[in-house]
């Protein structure tokens, strides 16, 4: 794992400032403590951070062919590398490393573009041909690796691996976008479709950029996609056992490594299943972590220490405590953009225990989105069912008007909380989505905006994107449709943002094996009873894990991370709260009416309204504006 930055001049071959170069580079030591290096040519320049893995003495970056036709700067894991390099060699390729890097360049001078299609892994990398004077930029699959790119004003395209490297550049304007501002908003994340610098650029998941001197900046390339509109014919039981063994051969390529390596296990179904798939590779104990709360209604320990006994690990786990809310700063700074996923703390927290005993730790992301875990997609799956029997002309007034005179009961039982779900029914089912998936509706936004930002965003909606990608979804049903979504947006953007962010924040290496690409394009084919069933989510999972795993392990309610943020706003953070409307970065910005603003704060420190989503947003919000506009 590594941090990767660069400059390529589209239009002529300018010479690039090797200490600026640097200085880009430098601003992602965290991601790689290990070594550091820089190469420019006439026109290009690339650097390089690195966080030793695999071959650790001998494949220092950047790294150039035996010919020096070809540079890389390279970011990530190639689980496969050892398969492709096999096939590199029956090609007449000699390598001179032990490593993944090398192999990556051999691809790409055999395949071109087409490597990509070889590769397992995690990666963003940037190859440059001195032949042909192209820059070859590529993402992998899911997304798990950021690449950041913009066009700065000497007519250069400046990347890297987080947005501090080009805040680093002192050309890159830095222009709020108001769009991501809503997006932010909407979702808790500004998703991989824009930034909240304007010009700044994410590649998507799956995609690749060919840049070449003297022609203008290409559209990006998809390379991969998840296709929900096929199903598999095989029987439950054949099925279960495809999916067995794929994941343990996710699991057993990601445990490929030249230093210590473990696991995150919080004693949920997704890390239970990769802690004993390692168990059962490994010849030693698995090193397993967990962090507790000291609020018994957060803390899952002892399902983890359960785990651990099980399968024997050398486990190690801490209690934080529930108030743990002086990393705002530390994960403000370490995210560049507004980040509002409260899980992020106690994320980071067990990163932190983990780099303590390992460098390398595998966790359990990936199976909700893949195998329709979430609770979301229970109810979006059981609304779709009602919208199929109901057409949209009777639902849409009926149920709409049912909604709106029904009282909201946030503190009722869940089955009497009916206000939301007979105002999402009432709307199509990628409508309803949007919505369900999102913090703050529209309407909420608006009455927050001061009269210039409504008029700026022009009738924007960040809701729009996701509503796009369901409708345009390659899928059957709507739970196709739903996880796609989530698989476009929230995976790239939520999960595996808050990942990436905290364990390179200390110089770890997370590998997400359910995120193996085999697995999802699997679990892509999978029926939707399969998925869902009874109302209970990730059905084969489950399933197919009752050979590993006790029941109240696999069946009991899911938990996440939960932070206790409603009581912060009351307590400690309620002055913070208070001067977001006053004297705040938001205040000086004029997106939002200050009175507005004061009445969310107040209505919620006196306990008339749980306003502590919103409030985290915009603390989160506040806080990253200060850092990227020197405020």
């Amino acid at each position: 794992m590594c941090g990767i930055a660069g400059i390529f001049h589209l239009e002529t071959a300018k010479p690039v400032d090797p200490a600026r170069l640097k200085k880009m580079a430098d601003r992602l030591a965290h991601r790689g403590p290990d070594g550091s290096g820089i190469w420019t040519a006439p026109g290009v320049g690339l650097g390089h951070r690195r966080l030793s893995i695999i071959d650790i003495e001998g494949s220092p970056q950047p790294m150039l062919t035996a010919d020096e036709a070809l540079v890389i700067s390279f970011n990530g894991e190639i689980y496969n590398f050892q398969e492709v390099r096999a096939k590199l060699e029956t090609k007449g390729h000699v390598f001179r490393t032990e490593g993944d890097t090398e192999v990556i360049l051999y691809a790409y001078k055999q395949w071109g573009v087409d490597c990509l299609k070889h590769l397992n892994g995690m990666f963003a990398f940037a190859i440059f041909d001195q032949r042909t004077k192209q820059l070859f930029l590529a993402r992998d699959r899911l997304g798990v690796k950021p690449l950041f790119y913009a066009p700065v004003s000497d007519g250069s395209v400046i990347f890297g691996s987080e947005l501090k490297a080009l805040l680093a550049n002192p050309l890159l304007r830095r222009e709020p976008e108001l769009r991501a501002v809503d997006d932010y908003l909407a979702f808790g994340y500004v998703p991989d479709t824009i930034s909240l610098l304007k010009g700044v650029k994410k590649l998507p998941a799956g995609h690749y950029l060919l840049l070449e001197q003297g022609k203008p900046e290409p559209q990006s390339v998809q390379y991969w996609d998840m296709d929900f509109s096929q199903r598999s014919k095989a029987s439950a039981g054949e099925l279960e056992e495809e999916l067995v063994a794929l994941m343990k051969e996710a699991v057993s390529l990601r445990m490929i490594a030249d230093v210590p390596l473990g696991a995150f296990l919080s004693g949920g179904v997704d890390s239970s299943a990769v802690v004993a798939l390692m168990s059962e590779k490994s010849r030693q104990p698995v090193k397993t972590c967990s962090i507790g709360f000291d609020q018994a209604s957060l803390d899952e320990t002892g399902y983890a220490e359960r785990i651990a006994q099980r399968f024997k690990t050398d486990h190690r786990s801490r209690t934080v405590a529930a108030d743990d809310f002086g990393l705002i700063d530390t994960l403000t700074d370490h995210f560049d953009e507004p980040f509002a996923d409260g899980s992020a703390l106690p994320t980071y927290r067990v990163c932190e225990l983990a780099r303590q005993n390992v460098t390398v730790a595998l966790s359990g992301d990936g199976a909700d989105e893949a195998l329709a875990g979430y609770r979301r997609h229970v109810f979006h799956n059981a609304e779709e069912q009602v919208r199929g029997r109901i057409p949209q002309f009777i639902r849409g007034p009926a149920l709409g008007w049912l909604g709106s005179v029904y009282p909201k009961a946030d503190w009722a039982p869940r089955p009497f909380r009916a206000k939301s779900t007979l105002l999402s029914l009432a709307r199509t089912g990628p409508e309803g989505y949007a919505e369900a998936v999102g913090v703050t509706t529209p309407a909420g936004r608006t009455t927050i905006y001061s009269d210039e930002m409504v008029a700026k965003l022009g009738g924007y909606k960040g809701e729009s994107q996701m509503i796009d990608l369901m409708e345009s979804a390659p899928a059957q049903n709507g739970l196709d449709q739903a996880q796609y979504a989530d698989m476009k947006m929230w995976l790239p953007g939520d999960i595996l943002t808050k990942v990436d962010r905290t364990s390179m924040a200390v110089s770890l290496e997370a590998r997400e094996p359910l995120l193996d690409y085999k697995l999802m394009e699997f679990a892509a084919k999978l029926p939707t009873n399969l998925r869902v069933r009874k109302g209970q989510g990730k059905y084969l999972l489950k399933k197919s894990m009752e050979r590993y795993l006790p029941e109240d392990i696999l069946y009991r309610p899911k938990m996440g991370f939960v932070t206790p943020i409603a009581q912060w706003f009351r307590g400690p953070l309620a002055e913070e709260a208070r001067g977001i409307a006053k004297a705040g970065a938001l205040a000086r910005m004029g997106w939002f009416d200050p009175q507005a603003l004061s009445k969310v704060a107040d209505d919620h420190i006196a306990g008339k309204s749980d306003n502590s989503r919103l409030l985290w947003q915009l603390l989160i919000l506040d806080k990253s504006l200060v850092r990227l506009f020197n405020l």
